[in-house]
């Protein structure tokens, strides 16, 4: 059959996880096909990359070519499926292509200013955007609304304390505000912050602090076609030649972040982070961690890494934040809630600075602006989100749509990361000067084509340079199709590929664009553009 996918016409939103404990034995290939370090579960043969067991299911020679497969026909083994049921839905409207072009002029062709009620398939972000279970929705009825000393404060100390292994917990509305609170504490006026790669709202904040960003991360990182297992890695040359040239002392902190956003989603190893801290270690210097998406990274180093493979996800995620000082997070990534975030530290010093802030700034120290109902989902979606069979469904279905586009040769970062497809806007769009804005023109493309919402993750992310004005120029220009937790099907995800191939079929016609109102920061949220 030759036809665009059915239109799947039902959201998952509410999701009872299964109890049953996943079969931990399994066998890691480099996948031939450019899935890239598949781990499949020998027991179930849960399929979650390229790569399949020698006695797994193939294509009976006796089918003929019109016989409907299942997909895990179609790639030799068995298919898979997500360790959860649907319990709720929400409708969704598919809009016509005429009422997309109307709804895109008004939002300036950019995504960020789309109306929710105008979007099909809504890939804009993972932030905020998954689906809750059972269990979390039960607990929000347990919240403790006191002003002060909520038990549901207390349950989310716990919960970060056993998980993530720091001793103090500030919680914050959101990872921004954590990033906020950590910047004014921790960076003097003109010291250094070396990092990982950028990230947008962390960078303002260090920079609003009077911080200067340097980027330190691992060369491969800025190729997309490189196959590397850790792009997130910190080059660590880069990072002892900024001391030796500027002195421990200018140097705030290392900022890490796992994994990398920016960079499609990069993992750092196990390895990398110990090396890390014996060097910090050896000149004086703290080493913070953005965790927002430390649980995808843990799943990286147990399918790659030696030594990892038989250690559970939890096991992982409390060794690798034993080797920083202190971490942030956005819980509205990894710990499955729709609004919370925290800041945890090991310095008692800090702590009392950070807990005498966020009154300031957020609230109580023991709400940080958040309900008592919001901090008791995130406790719960912490522990839900470092069960192995969670994160190996989750990842899966990010390398299920990666595996489509490769296989239709759709230029896309590799090896395929833990949260996003990100698309590589100026191999789609050769013909396109950065300047024109490739990543944001493809998009809007999308999004004209079938109600799907990505966003740019390129020129107009990066801002400008302070110093001369002119646009930052990063290598990397991508657009990003961000996967929710426990909220699409596999059929939302056959739509918006064959989306992406009808856009890539026609890229040739494709005109840039120019911008048209540009905010003073983070200006990618609410900038406008017209066509050229």
């Amino acid at each position: 059959m030759c036809r665009r996918s059915l239109f799947p016409q039902l959201l998952k939103r509410t999701i009872k996880p299964n109890g049953g404990a996943a079969d931990r034995r399994s066998i890691f290939l480099w996948g031939q096909d450019d899935l890239h370090f598949a781990r499949v579960n020998v027991e179930q043969a849960a399929y979650i990359g390229s790569a399949q067991p020698a006695d797994s299911i193939r294509r009976s020679n006796e089918m003929s070519p019109n016989t409907l497969l299942t997909i895990g026909q179609q790639f030799s083994r068995r298919s898979w499926a997500e360790p959860w049921k649907i319990k709720m839905v929400e409708p969704l409207h598919m809009s016509s292509r005429e009422e997309r072009e109307k709804a895109l002029h008004k939002a300036g062709f950019n995504t960020f200013l789309l109306r929710s009620d105008d979007v099909y398939i809504d890939l804009l972000t993972d932030s905020g955007t998954g689906a809750m279970s059972d269990r979390q929705w039960a607990g929000m009825m347990l919240g403790d609304e006191a002003y002060a000393g909520s038990r549901n404060f207390y349950h989310l100390e716990s919960a970060v304390q056993k998980f993530y292994g720091y001793k103090y917990i500030v919680p914050t509305h959101q990872g921004r505000g954590a990033e906020h609170l950590i910047s004014k504490v921790a960076i003097k006026p003109g010291q250094y912050v070396p990092g990982n790669m950028y990230f947008t709202t962390t960078r303002l904040h260090q920079e609003l602090a009077g911080g200067i960003f340097v980027d330190v991360i691992i060369d491969e990182a800025h190729d997309p076609q490189i196959l590397h297992p850790f792009k997130g890695n910190i080059d660590l040359d880069k990072l002892e030649t900024l001391i030796k040239r500027e002195g421990a002392d200018n140097i705030a902190y290392v900022s890490v972040a796992g994994t990398v956003n920016m960079a499609g989603g990069q993992p750092v190893s196990m390895a990398n982070i110990k090396d890390l801290r014996d060097l910090t270690k050896r000149h004086g210097i703290k080493l913070f961690l953005d965790a927002t998406r430390m649980v995808e990274n843990a799943f990286f180093i147990q399918e790659r890494e030696d030594g990892y493979a038989d250690k559970s996800i939890a096991e992982i995620l409390r060794e690798f934040c034993g080797y920083s000082d202190a971490a942030w997070m956005s819980a509205k990534k990894d710990s499955l809630v729709n609004i919370g975030g925290w800041l945890a530290v090991n310095d008692e010093e800090m702590f009392e600075e950070l807990r005498n802030l966020v009154v300031v700034y957020e609230g109580l120290h023991t709400y940080g602006g958040l309900a008592g109902r919001d901090l008791e989902a995130m406790a719960i979606g912490i522990a839900e989100s470092v069960q192995d069979e969670h994160i190996q469904s989750r990842i899966g279905q990010v390398r299920y749509l990666g595996e489509l586009l490769t296989t239709w040769n759709i230029p896309i970062v590799h090896p395929v990361g833990g949260h996003a497809i990100f698309l590589d806007a100026k191999a789609f769009y050769p013909q396109l000067e950065q300047i024109k804005f490739p990543a944001q023109t493809l998009a809007a493309e999308l999004y004209l084509d079938s109600g799907i919402r990505s966003m740019e993750r390129g020129i107009a992310s990066a801002g400008r340079n302070a110093e001369t004005g002119d646009h930052n120029y990063p290598k990397l220009e991508l657009t990003r199709l961000t996967i929710p937790r426990r909220v699409y099907t596999q059929a939302h995800m056959d739509v918006v590929a064959e989306s992406v191939r009808a856009v890539y079929e026609n890229r040739d016609q494709t005109r840039g664009l120019k911008m048209v109102h540009e905010p003073k920061y983070l200006r990618f949220f609410q900038a406008r553009f017209e066509r050229l």
